[in-house]
C-alpha cells in the first residue's frame, strides 16, 4: 500500500501548484502565454540534459520584453559536438547555476500560465526529466505547439507534416536574430505565435484556447 502514502514536496513545488488554485479559463486576450526554449546537449530526453533555458511572455497579443527569464545550467553532461549548434561552452563567462535552481527559476516565472514551445514536447519532456531527478511530478501546465498552431492554419488533416522554425521564419518573414540560443528561439517563436493567432482569427473569429492545443492521442507525432 505504498501507493497510498502522502508526497511531501518542497515549498517552491508547492507555490508553483498552489498558482493553478481557481485558475478559470479565460478568453485568449486574457492569458499569459510564456513562450520558451531549450538548449540541450542533444535530443535524448533520458540521457541529455538542459543547458539554457529561455522564455519571453505574451498578453493581449503584445510580447512583454519585461516579463522574460533566461538562465544558463552548469553543464555536468558535456557534448562538444552541439557547440556549435548552440554555442554554449562547459566553461565560458557566462554565470550558470546547477539544474535544481534552474528549475526553481523556470517554476517560479512560468506559474499558471500556458506554455508555448516549437515542437513542444521535446522541451516539455526535457523539463520533466529534470524534475523527475528532483523527485517531483511532471509539469501542470497547459501546452501550446506552435507547429502543431501552423497546421491548423492550413487545415490540413495530415499529422505528419513538421515544419521547422527556420522554415517558418523565413515564410512569415521574422528575423532570426540570435537563433539557436535558447531566448532566441524563445523571441522567434513568440513573434510566430502571434502571426499564426492573428491568421487563425481570420479563420474563426470566436477562437479559443482548446483550439491552440494538441489533441492528446496526437501528442506523441510533434
Amino acid at each position: 500500500m505504498g501507493w497510498f502514502k502522502k508526497h511531501s514536496y518542497p515549498p517552491f513545488w508547492n507555490e508553483y501548484i498552489s498558482s493553478f488554485d481557481n485558475h478559470s479559463e479565460k478568453e485568449l486576450h486574457h492569458i499569459r502565454f510564456v513562450v520558451f526554449d531549450t538548449e540541450t546537449t542533444g535530443l535524448n530526453p533520458k540521457s541529455d540534459r538542459i543547458l539554457s533555458i529561455g522564455t519571453i511572455a505574451i498578453i493581449n497579443n503584445t510580447i512583454i520584453i519585461s516579463d522574460q527569464l533566461e538562465v544558463y545550467l552548469k553543464q555536468d553532461t558535456f557534448n562538444a559536438e552541439t557547440v556549435k549548434i548552440h554555442g554554449l561552452l562547459k566553461a565560458g563567462k557566462l554565470e550558470k547555476v546547477t539544474e535544481e535552481a534552474a528549475i526553481m527559476e523556470f517554476l517560479k516565472h512560468i506559474k499558471n500560465a500556458v506554455l508555448v514551445a516549437h515542437h513542444a514536447a521535446f522541451d516539455i519532456a526535457m523539463v520533466n526529466a529534470c524534475l523527475k531527478r528532483m523527485g517531483l511530478p511532471n509539469l501542470k501546465n497547459k501546452v501550446v505547439d506552435s507547429g502543431f498552431v501552423y497546421q491548423n492554419t492550413l487545415n490540413s488533416a495530415n499529422p505528419n507534416l513538421h515544419f521547422s522554425l527556420d522554415d517558418l521564419s523565413k515564410q512569415f518573414n521574422i528575423p532570426q536574430h540570435d537563433r539557436h540560443t535558447a531566448s532566441g528561439d524563445a523571441y522567434i517563436t513568440a513573434v510566430l505565435f502571434l502571426k499564426l493567432i492573428a491568421l487563425l482569427r481570420h479563420q474563426k473569429a470566436n477562437l479559443k484556447l482548446d483550439d491552440l492545443i494538441i489533441p492528446k492521442k496526437r501528442i506523441g507525432l510533434l
